[in-house]
């Protein structure tokens, strides 16, 4: 069965947000068995676990626990309310060191591509692009060789859906 498509977040397996089961699970929330759950951030009142991603994608899961899988404080500002409602209730969020923070461009949020460290950046030839993103930002300038995929200084991958801008979000543990 094919996943839904999830234009903020478009391969949420390859992020492991979303993990395959040799066994099927029960999504708590349609009742119904996956062999996808979700393993990201969840935030609502009840302890919600294992998801699927129909759920997700519809927003049945946010309504029914009234929660998000994106804090709509930490996201950069567009200026259309639908895009914050898609981002927080129906696209899986991924999972960052504190909190995790989305990127915006082009009055859009970007789609999240992963996690990354310096070499990630310098192996896509990306490293220059997100440098000359950071806009002035010079503790980002002198600190970006020591980002590490899976160290306590990782950075968080994004592009423009509209014009294909690669931005950085980063986050240390």
């Amino acid at each position: 069965m094919q996943l839904p498509y999830f234009k903020y977040h478009p391969d949420p397996l390859s992020t492991e947000v979303f993990r395959t089961r040799k066994e099927p699970a029960v999504c708590p929330c349609c009742g119904q068995e996956t062999s996808v759950i979700y393993e990201g951030p969840f935030y609502s009142v009840d302890e919600v676990e294992g998801l699927c991603p129909w759920c997700i994608a519809s927003g049945a899961a946010a309504e029914k626990y009234d929660g998000a899988f994106q804090d709509s404080e930490s996201v950069d500002e567009v200026s259309d309310p639908d895009k914050l409602e898609e981002l927080v209730s129906r696209t899986p969020g991924y999972c960052g060191w504190q909190q995790e923070y989305w990127r915006a461009h082009c009055d859009d949020f970007c789609a999240f591509l992963g996690y990354v460290g310096y070499s990630e950046l310098e192996q896509m030839g990306l490293s220059g692009e997100v440098l000359e993103e950071s806009d002035g930002d010079d503790w980002l300038r002198e600190s970006i060789r020591d980002l590490t995929r899976d160290g306590s200084f990782q950075g968080y991958l994004f592009r423009c859906l509209h014009c294909g801008k690669h931005l950085l979000h980063t986050d240390c543990d």
